[in-house]
């Protein structure tokens, strides 16, 4: 049983560290917004092909994201991320404790 309750934090460990991994790329590209760099660049291609799904899908659930032309899209992201991080990888981590018999 300790195996699976390893597997278990290991994986919230990993799912951890892409969501933290995610939330720096929604912060660099809310920034990269502001000062509206070379679209044609890979690095703002790359950001903008990560992100953009993520902030359409808001700005059409949530239509009142945009306030006077300013996107709030990617703070309500930076929200679900966060919360989605401390909700499911707290709920893992005790699940893998519990597994343990600690």
């Amino acid at each position: 049983m300790f195996v699976f309750a390893n597997l278990v934090t290991t994986v919230a460990g990993l799912l951890s560290l892409v969501i933290n991994l995610y939330i720096f790329v929604v912060i660099v590209a809310a920034f990269l917004s502001w000062v509206k760099p070379d679209p044609y660049n890979a690095i703002v291609r790359t950001l903008r092909a990560l992100t953009e799904p993520v902030f359409y899908r808001i700005r059409k659930t949530l239509p009142f994201v945009m306030v006077n032309g300013i996107d709030l899209s990617p703070i309500v992201a930076l929200l679900a991320l966060q919360l989605l991080n401390g909700v499911v990888m707290q709920s893992l981590l005790q699940l893998g404790l519990r597994l343990t018999g600690v």
